[in-house]
């Protein structure tokens, strides 16, 4: 019951994300709709990560999240579709 639950979860997480990214692209350029694709880039950048470097180890962190209107309200209504579909599982 609970791994059903789980894979609900992540699979309507995964389809608001997906959706959202979708919608956001395909609003772009719709002068009335293209609020929907402003968003923001949080993290480090992969362009210039941080490096350590140990002499004999080079490693490199970069990690971002960017999210958007779009992304937001679609995960949002997956969340609320998910929590009526977690009722009946």
């Amino acid at each position: 019951m609970k791994l059903k639950r789980n894979l609900a979860f992540l699979f309507f997480l995964l389809a608001g994300v997906i959706l959202g990214l979708l919608l956001a692209s395909a609003t772009e350029q719709i002068p009335f709709l293209s609020w929907l694709s402003f968003g923001r880039t949080v993290g480090l950048s992969t362009a210039n990560p941080l490096i350590v470097d140990l002499a004999i180890l080079k490693i490199a962190f970069g990690c971002e999240i960017g999210f958007n209107v779009a992304q937001i309200i679609t995960v949002t209504a997956a969340l609320l579709l998910y929590k009526n579909v977690a009722a009946k599982l």
